[in-house]
């Protein structure tokens, strides 16, 4: 990826960012299910298709900038919520954050691992969210 491929993505994400912030207390609601944010004044279907909606309009539009880079927005997410809690005011913002954070110490470590050459930054996620992800799946599966 290059800068002014950045520069391209920026305006969108940054859109993006601010209309989740904006639903994040329609976020806090869904947590207690459909019915318990309805009750809460949130217009549930409305709500569920525009964030769908724009989930898949960044998601789409950083992949076909960047690539796909698998666990990242598996991952980085719970360990946000570890440290900040759930509300999705700050889990958001942490989550976006954290998530930049990791892609550059990934990339960095992609350089490093192999003199000389360059290991793919997937491949680097892959080796820390496949773990951490099916760590994550083994301690919810005894709540279920």
């Amino acid at each position: 990826m290059r800068w002014p491929d950045a520069a391209l993505a920026l305006p969108m994400l940054l859109a993006g960012l601010a209309l989740c912030l904006y639903r994040a207390r329609a976020l806090d609601a869904f947590a207690f299910g459909e019915d318990a944010a309805a009750s809460l004044g949130v217009e549930v279907r409305r709500v569920r298709i525009e964030l769908l909606a724009l989930t898949a309009l960044l998601t789409a539009s950083v992949v076909s900038i960047v690539g796909a880079v698998g666990f990242v927005g598996l991952v980085i997410p719970h360990a946000a919520r570890f440290f900040v809690g759930p509300a999705h005011g700050r889990l958001i913002l942490s989550s976006a954050l954290a998530g930049a954070v990791f892609m550059v110490v990934a990339d960095v470590l992609s350089r490093l691992v192999l003199p000389g050459q360059v290991l793919p930054v997937g491949v680097v996620t892959a080796l820390v969210g496949a773990p951490v992800f099916a760590l994550l799946l083994w301690r919810t599966r005894g709540r279920r």
